[in-house]
């Protein structure tokens, strides 16, 4: 019978699947807590998330037809037609005929709906989480999620 020896080249290393692995069930574990204070922070703007994603995607200076909204969202257009229906009923969009062609609808971004907007894009860009990095570290980090991130664009 063979025996294999396994030597760690460094303390604490691992071979590069189990390593990739322990790196991404950290990054899941650090997604799951980002999205839980968006979440709760996003309930108490009295919002969805999915209807707060929804408002952010919306340019508040640019209408857009809700089929585009879909587009950008990656869902079905009935989905979209439910979450515009909770942002017109709070107030923050506006359905509205395209000048340029009468026949469709554009969403608008109402004065409140650009105060909300605000609001989540605040939320979304909440870094507590990364409080203990500094600014090297914090920029060494982005570039490392750009590479990994930009390689799924294909």
């Amino acid at each position: 019978m063979t025996q294999v020896t396994l030597t760690a080249s460094a303390p604490g290393s691992q071979d590069r699947a189990g390593l990739a692995g322990d790196t991404v069930r950290r990054i899941m574990h650090l997604a799951a807590a980002i999205r839980h204070y968006q979440d709760v922070d996003i309930a108490d703007l009295g919002l969805t998330p999915a209807v707060a994603r929804a408002l952010h995607e919306l340019d508040p200076d640019r209408p857009m037809p809700a089929r585009h909204l879909a587009d950008q969202l990656r869902c079905d257009r009935s989905n979209v037609t439910a979450l515009v229906d909770k942002l017109e009923r709070a107030g923050l969009v506006e359905r509205r005929v395209d000048p340029a062609d009468r026949r469709l609808k554009t969403l608008v971004v109402t004065e409140a709906g650009r105060e909300v907007r605000a609001r989540v894009h605040q939320v979304l860009s909440d870094s507590r989480l990364l409080a203990a990095l500094g600014v090297d570290e914090l920029a060494a980090l982005r570039r490392l999620v750009r590479k990994i991130s930009d390689c799924d664009k294909g």
